[in-house]
C-alpha cells in the first residue's frame, strides 16, 4: 500500500509542477468587455435625440448662468451671424436652438458630434449654423468658437459631451486630425474644453485650459 501511495506521489508531482508554472509564466487573458457607452440626457431625463432642438443653459442660476446662443462676431465680414456667445445672466432671452448630430445613431457622452443651430435661415447661411473652432486670437490667447462649420467632414467642427466633474456636461473640442493646430488640446485625447472668455463685454465661448463650462439640455 505504501509503494502505491510512493509511486502515485511520483506520478502526479511533475503535472503538479508543470501546471505551477504555465500558471505563473502564461496567465490566461480573459477577454474585457467594452464598457456600454451612456447616452446623453437633457434636463427630463431623457436621452437626447438628434431630430429634436434643445437649448444649451447653464447649470447655475443669475450672472452666472445664461443659455448659449449665436450672435454677431466683432469685427466679422461674415454675412451671417457666425459667433457663439454666452448671455450674462439665466433671466432674459432663451438661447438659440440646437441639433447633435452624431457620427452613430445615437448621442453618447465622449462621442464625436457636431453641434448646428437649429434656426430658420436663407439659403447663404446655412454654413453659419455648424459650429466650428476659429483661428488663435491673438489678443485674447485663445481660440474662439464660430460658426461655417461642416457636418461629417475632417475638419475643425468635431465636438465631444462629457460628464462635469461637478453639475450637468462639459463640451470639449475634438478635431478628428492631429494635423488641425490646437495648442490647447491635452496629449491624451487630443480635446480640449469649451469655456467662456469676454469678447467686448460679451461672453463668447472659447477654449480654455481651465474653469470649463457645465451646462445642461433643455428640450425646446
Amino acid at each position: 500500500m505504501m509503494k502505491c501511495l510512493f509511486f502515485l506521489c511520483l506520478c502526479l508531482f511533475p503535472i503538479l509542477v508543470f501546471s505551477s508554472t504555465f500558471t505563473s509564466q502564461n496567465p490566461i487573458n480573459l477577454p474585457r468587455e467594452s464598457p456600454v457607452p451612456k447616452p446623453v440626457l437633457d434636463t427630463n431625463g431623457k436621452k437626447l435625440n438628434p431630430n429634436s432642438s434643445y437649448r444649451i443653459i447653464s447649470t447655475f442660476w443669475g450672472a452666472l448662468g445664461g443659455d448659449v446662443y449665436l450672435g454677431k462676431s466683432p469685427n466679422s465680414d461674415a454675412p451671417c451671424p457666425d459667433g457663439v456667445f454666452r448671455y450674462n445672466s439665466h433671466v432674459g432671452p432663451n438661447g438659440t436652438p440646437v441639433r447633435f448630430i452624431p457620427l452613430s445613431t445615437n448621442i453618447f457622452e465622449d462621442q464625436l458630434l457636431n453641434i448646428q443651430f437649429n434656426i430658420p435661415t436663407v439659403k447663404l447661411c446655412v454654413s453659419y449654423t455648424i459650429w466650428k473652432v476659429g483661428n488663435l486670437n491673438a489678443h485674447l490667447r485663445t481660440m474662439l468658437l464660430e460658426t461655417g462649420g461642416t457636418i461629417g467632414q475632417a475638419d475643425s467642427s468635431y465636438f465631444k459631451i462629457v460628464k462635469s466633474s461637478k453639475l450637468g456636461y462639459n463640451l470639449l473640442y475634438c478635431p478628428i486630425s492631429r494635423h488641425f493646430l490646437c495648442p490647447f488640446c491635452r496629449d491624451d485625447n487630443f480635446c480640449a474644453e469649451v469655456g467662456v472668455v469676454i469678447q467686448n463685454g460679451k461672453r463668447r465661448l472659447a477654449l480654455v485650459n481651465e474653469n470649463p463650462l457645465d451646462v445642461l439640455f433643455q428640450e425646446v
